[in-house]
């Protein structure tokens, strides 16, 4: 089964006449870590998201799958630990998605960390996430840490720390993980939203009614169980439950800011932490661009449409410009931005920085599963936990039994690779297979690079569509036409929001092609007219929220 666009309507036939072992809402990285859980231990799996995939949280993060430093400086051992471990297993499970970052953390005198704390703490750090050898900590001289960022104030500068992150496009992860999920027989479809929970004569959740927001028809899907793993609106689809609990969310909001490095041209990644209130700060280079973020406040309006202000803009140039004093960014210089929102376990009296990030999975008497909070790195970890519940639950309610797997030794769509160690070889191997097809190398080198083991369906496409006068760059038709083949690209906004990532890294190819990537997924989409329009005014929004937020320009 693949994720196509054009049988998306047969999968929801599905969906109304099979019986589930379980059905999940939410399609976020967390729901579809789980949905991958369950279809590999063999139960039948029906997932449901109300907007397009990782749409949510999971498109909006600072795009790390990191071991949490900053959770050390909490005494959050057992985060660190964790996270860090697992971020090992989602960088081997699919290279082509993750990649290691070395990350330099200055010290300056009278800031956040000294000489001797951050080497014990960056020591701790590898200790407890079980670095490799290659990646473990080095600490550099106030020499070596201008010689690999030459921008870093030089002002009260003592040395710095260097250790490795791991870089991911959050997004095309929980898209990867979906489509393994798929692979492994699970029904999945977007713009599906559940309105309410169905019971059965015990007054337990036995399915959701849901209406597909595409067709505007409403149906229903029967399951043993049902987990509600939908991030930021776990309150929200828990209030249709007649089930209460005194847990609840606590949103807060992160923004980062995209420079260009004509204007900003960090050749570095940079942890930092802040003048004024000491927050810490990434500064991240990627596809010639520098990507900033991130803030943490304290959130209650739209969770669908986070915006960033003013506010939120000034603070991350100002927290630039005091790191990297000899840069002058200004907020023109800002080509786009996004906001996102962290699904935090309410802790009294926090501050947003200070509440922790742990996972937690809550039972209601109806039997409804929901889980809540976590972070992205420990998605397989947090899927593993509630479906071995969920397994638990089948077992003593309806004696079934399951195959014994651990989602560790999966890897994601893509992933085929031959383990990270082998994915430069098997990159180079890619592009002189493409010859064949008469690819243009540097195309064959993106598709393999950012589809991993599904290049060779682009090539495929790329050589059938080799004489095809679309007005698009071949490899732009090719993403286009593969993401509605396999990755439910439904809208514009799919495509250059999610899919691509274009419109925070390449927001210039969007403003050229916009018009005709609409035109071309209509046709092969089969949408009227009047959709596409609405279509197009949605991503003309998106765009203007990517550029200016609530900031509109005096001239637009």
């Amino acid at each position: 089964m693949s994720l196509s666009t054009v049988k998306r309507q047969s999968v929801k036939e599905n969906m109304k006449q099979d019986m589930y072992d379980v059905v999940v809402v939410g399609g976020g990285i967390t729901g579809a870590g789980i949905a991958l859980d369950a279809s590999a231990r063999g139960m039948k799996v029906a997932l449901v998201e109300m907007q397009d995939f990782a749409q949510g949280t999971s498109s909006r993060s600072t795009k790390l799958v990191h071991g949490g430093l900053r959770y050390l400086k909490q005494l959050q051992v057992g985060v660190v630990a964790e996270t860090g471990k697992e971020r090992a297993i989602v960088y081997e499970n699919g290279p082509h998605v993750t990649t290691p970052e070395w990350m330099l953390l200055p010290m300056h005198k009278g800031g956040t960390f000294g000489k001797f704390s951050t080497s014990i703490g960056l020591g701790m750090y590898d200790r407890l996430a079980g670095v490799k050898k290659s990646e473990r900590k080095k600490m550099l001289s106030k020499q070596q840490t201008m010689d690999k960022e030459p921008l870093v104030k030089q002002e009260g500068l003592k040395g710095g720390g260097y250790y490795v992150e791991y870089r991911t496009d959050d997004a095309r992860l929980t898209i990867e993980v979906m489509k393994k999920a798929a692979e492994q027989g699970a029904d999945i479809i977007n713009y599906a939203k559940v309105t309410n929970f169905l019971y059965n004569d015990k007054s337990k959740v036995s399915g959701v009614a849901v209406t597909d927001l595409l067709e505007n028809e409403t149906f229903e899907i029967h399951a043993k169980k049902v987990v509600n793993a939908t991030g930021p609106w776990v309150d929200e689809v828990r209030r249709a439950d007649y089930s209460k609990n005194n847990k609840q969310l606590r949103l807060t909001k992160g923004v980062h800011v995209v420079i260009d490095q004509s204007k900003f041209p960090l050749q570095q990644a940079v942890y930092f932490d802040t003048e004024n209130d000491g927050r810490m700060i990434f500064a991240i280079p990627r596809d010639g661009k520098a990507y900033v973020g991130t803030t943490d406040t304290f959130y209650d309006n739209d969770k669908a449409n986070p915006q960033v202000n003013q506010e939120d803009r000034d603070y991350l140039i100002d927290a630039i410009n005091y790191m990297f004093p000899t840069v002058n960014v200004t907020d023109s210089d800002i080509e786009s931005t996004w906001a996102g929102i962290r699904p935090l376990i309410l802790e009294e009296g926090k501050d947003p920085s200070e509440i922790s990030r742990k996972d937690e999975v809550w039972e209601g008497k109806s039997g409804l599963l929901t889980i809540a909070g976590g972070k992205l790195t420990g998605y397989r970890h947090m899927a593993a936990d509630i479906m071995d519940l969920v397994e638990k639950r089948l077992k003593q309610e309806y004696g079934d039994k399951f195959k014994d797997v651990n989602t560790k030794h999966i890897t994601i769509s893509g992933g085929d690779v031959g383990g990270s160690a082998n994915f430069e070889n098997f990159v180079q191997e890619k592009v002189e297979a493409a010859r064949k097809f008469n690819l243009d190398p540097e195309d064959a080198e993106f598709f393999a690079r950012r589809y991993g083991s599904n290049a060779d369906l682009l090539f495929e496409i790329a050589h059938m569509a080799q004489h095809q006068n679309t007005g698009l760059p071949l490899a732009l038709y090719v993403e286009l036409v593969y993401g509605v083949q396999h990755e439910l690209v439904v809208k514009p906004t799919d495509f250059f929001v999610r899919r691509t990532g274009d419109i925070y890294f390449n927001i210039d190819a969007v403003m050229r092609y916009k018009d005709i990537v609409a035109d071309v997924l209509a046709d092969l989409v089969g949408y009227d007219e009047a959709t596409k329009v609405r279509y197009k005014a949605e991503l003309e929004k998106a765009i203007d929220e990517a550029r200016f937020g609530q900031h509109q320009p005096a001239e637009a």
